[in-house]
């Protein structure tokens, strides 16, 4: 029997707090991690992503105390991003509790890194995360370190070189869809289904069952979103929301 996709809400971390970020860029303070977190323990959330999007970008450690705060007090699998550059930090965030790593600058400088880490965690406890964009010519490409480094990777060699590497699963992010309710990249997400054999997530753009309805019909295995979870539309009031009758349950 084919798993149910999840339905996973992402967190950003900045400064300590949590924000929102839209298409990667002018971060908007939103609240408390941790009473997002009780919040969703509440609603029972499938799964949790946790980003800090300050580590790589400013190459500092994770913080550490607060990944511990948001694991003890959430009670559906979290998953951390944010700089895991090395097998000790990594080692340091499972022994948080944190059930999946996700890696996506050291996809770039340091692919044996996921390898190194599914030989002892499995590739389960291993995310790549795939952050792109489509460039003004049409073509796509991938970008590091929080959306600021640009490589010269298409998401299709990026999910290869992940698959690889030793990823259990990838997460495609379309950075230009980041925070626009505008649906998510359907077409390229059907393009990296089909050429590796690891669960592919999607994030980027949701703002409806719909939206989550097309993203499953493709093949993905979990629909992550932002926006959709942390804010109220039209006006974008902040309040935590997650779907009540689960879709796929």
């Amino acid at each position: 029997m084919a798993l149910q996709p999840r339905i996973i809400p992402v967190l950003l971390l900045h400064k300590g707090g949590l924000y929102k970020t839209k298409q990667f860029k002018n971060p908007s303070y939103v609240g408390d991690p941790i009473n997002a977190v009780r919040i969703f323990n509440e609603k029972q959330v499938d799964e949790l992503l946790i980003l800090d999007i300050d580590c790589s970008k400013e190459n500092k450690a994770p913080n550490y105390t607060l990944i511990e705060e948001i694991v003890s007090e959430a009670f559906m699998p979290v998953g951390y991003g944010g700089g895991v550059n090395s097998l000790a930090v990594a080692k340091q965030i499972f022994q948080l509790g944190v059930e999946k790593v996700i890696i996506n600058s050291a996809l770039e400088s340091n692919p044996q890194l996921l390898a190194e880490i599914a030989a002892i965690y499995g590739a389960q406890a291993v995310v790549a995360s795939i952050d792109y964009k489509k460039s003004f010519l049409g073509g796509t490409k991938c970008y590091f370190t929080n959306g600021t480094k640009k490589s010269g990777y298409t998401p299709q060699e990026l999910a290869q070189i992940a698959q690889k590497a030793g990823a259990g699963e990838i997460i495609l992010n379309a950075i230009d869809r980041e925070s626009t309710y505008q649906g998510y990249d359907i077409n390229l997400l059907q393009q990296i289904v089909s050429s590796v054999q690891i669960p592919v997530d999607v994030s980027g753009g949701a703002s409806s069952k719909q939206d989550f309805d097309a993203a499953k019909q493709a093949g993905a295995s979990g629909m992550a979103a932002g926006s959709m979870f942390v804010y109220q539309r039209p006006h974008n009031a902040v309040l935590i929301s997650y779907p009540t009758n689960h879709f796929y349950h």
